[in-house]
């Protein structure tokens, strides 16, 4: 038997074998059942042959052993679906198939001829009956086309009845309509009349309120004028206040330090010595300028004569451009610095570390100093020998975020300033 067999099942032989093989399945020793349809045991047999239709048949056309196996159960379950007299002509060529036997073909084409006779007969029986059913349609659409006529004369009769009243209606009302167009004319002219009043009244009311909101309105932003002029005083009262408390305090600070460097000087005792001083083994510590907490502040410090802004440049400039380039860094940084110093008259030096580097920063502007580490030396090492270097007294503010140089200069002296001050400062130009 060929593969062609199989390939062209009739539904109804598919469909016998697919329930055939999903009768036997359950029956079936373990080890006749490809592995492929063992999970199919579990189902109900109806759903067995629903949903593993397609594996069983494939099965059985593609193991002989699977098939041998069906078909002995078959015999031997069901013999007389396939040696009875009155045996099912689909169920024998089943069992042909499954048989291998050599007329298997000719019982597949018949049980095929017989699904397309009876497909055929279908298609008759239900052509016939659906020109019953259109016979019976069209009996039944003349028999309304024929009460159709004659309700449509029935009315066409009463139409001229009716007409004939609509038209002795039709006069009685043109009577009426032009006493009723009369008194609208009538009704429209006192309405216009209204109308202009009306309108006369609204814009005077409309004016009368307007008035009153801009007298209000201006009310309102005198007395908004007047708040915000007292805020204001008050704002630069405050403002005013501080700043003085400021200058005060930082010229308080410098003529202490100009009075301890003078004293310095002058090797003038400036301890003032009590007798608890005297106890050896401790000392207390000298306290040292506090950090700048503004831009403002740092302004009206550098503003002091002979002010000196030591500016740790790398620290500042990452923070500003971290972007750029190294070269590109150090110029902008050096031109805000030269701009401030025009401004404000300060000293300005910059640190920069690495001494090997060749391109500098270019032309450096009036009165910036810039500077670069030797060899093996820090940029945080040559500022603290900056601070160091200057007398006691001077104005001396060191801009870095380094808490250890903050530290330190701040014990030697000077006022630390975080980079975000000085930043803030050099972006007001």
């Amino acid at each position: 038997m060929g593969e062609q067999a199989w390939n062209a099942l009739p539904d109804p032989v598919r469909a016998r074998l697919a329930e055939l093989a999903s009768a036997a399945l359950v029956e079936l020793p373990t080890g006749d059942v490809p592995p492929s349809l063992r999970r199919l045991a579990h189902f109900t047999p109806s759903k067995r042959a629903r949903v593993g239709a397609r594996q069983l048949v494939g099965e059985l056309r593609d193991s002989p052993a699977f098939r041998g196996a069906v078909l002995a159960w078959w015999m031997n379950h069901r013999p007389e679906e396939l040696a009875s007299p009155g045996a099912d002509p689909v169920g024998v060529a089943a069992g042909a198939l499954l048989a291998d036997e050599p007329d298997v073909d000719e019982r597949l084409k018949m049980i095929a001829e017989r699904v397309d006779l009876g497909a055929l007969r279908a298609e008759r029986d239900a052509a016939l009956a659906r020109v019953e059913k259109l016979g019976g349609e069209l009996e039944r659409l003349r028999a309304e086309l024929a009460d159709a006529r004659a309700g449509a004369r029935d009315q066409h009769t009463e139409r001229d009845q009716e007409l004939a009243k609509l038209r002795q209606r039709f006069r009685q009302q043109g009577t009426e309509l032009r006493a009723a167009r009369d008194e609208a004319a009538s009704v429209r002219a006192e309405l216009a009349e209204l109308r202009r009043t009306g309108a006369e009244q609204l814009a005077s009311a409309l004016a009368e309120r307007d008035r009153a909101r801009d007298k209000a309105a201006a009310d309102r932003a005198q007395a908004e004028r007047a708040r915000d002029q007292a805020s204001g005083a008050r704002q630069a009262a405050r403002e005013a206040r501080r700043s003085d408390e400021v200058r005060l305090a930082l010229l308080v600070e410098t003529l202490d330090g100009a009075l301890t460097g003078l004293r310095r000087e002058l090797a003038l005792d400036t301890t003032g010595a009590r007798p608890a001083d005297l106890v050896a083994g401790s000392a207390a510590p000298r306290p040292g300028p506090s950090w700048v907490p503004d831009a403002a502040v740092l302004d009206r410090l550098l503003g002091l004569p002979m002010a000196h802004l030591i500016v740790d440049g790398y620290n500042v400039s990452k923070s500003a451009y971290p972007d750029l380039p190294l070269f590109d860094q150090r110029s902008r940084l050096v031109g805000a610095l030269g701009v401030l110093a025009a401004r404000t008259g300060a000293e300005v030096t910059v640190v920069f570390d690495g001494a090997s580097v060749a391109a500098g920063t270019g032309r450096q502007p009036r009165g910036v100093r810039v500077l670069f580490s030797d060899p093996g030396v820090l940029a945080d090492d040559v500022i603290r020998d900056l601070v160091r270097a200057e007398p006691q007294g001077r104005p001396l503010v060191v801009a870095s975020s380094d808490r250890a140089v903050a530290e330190s200069v701040r014990r030697a002296g000077a006022y630390p300033l975080a980079a975000a001050v000085l930043l803030r400062l050099l972006s007001r130009g």
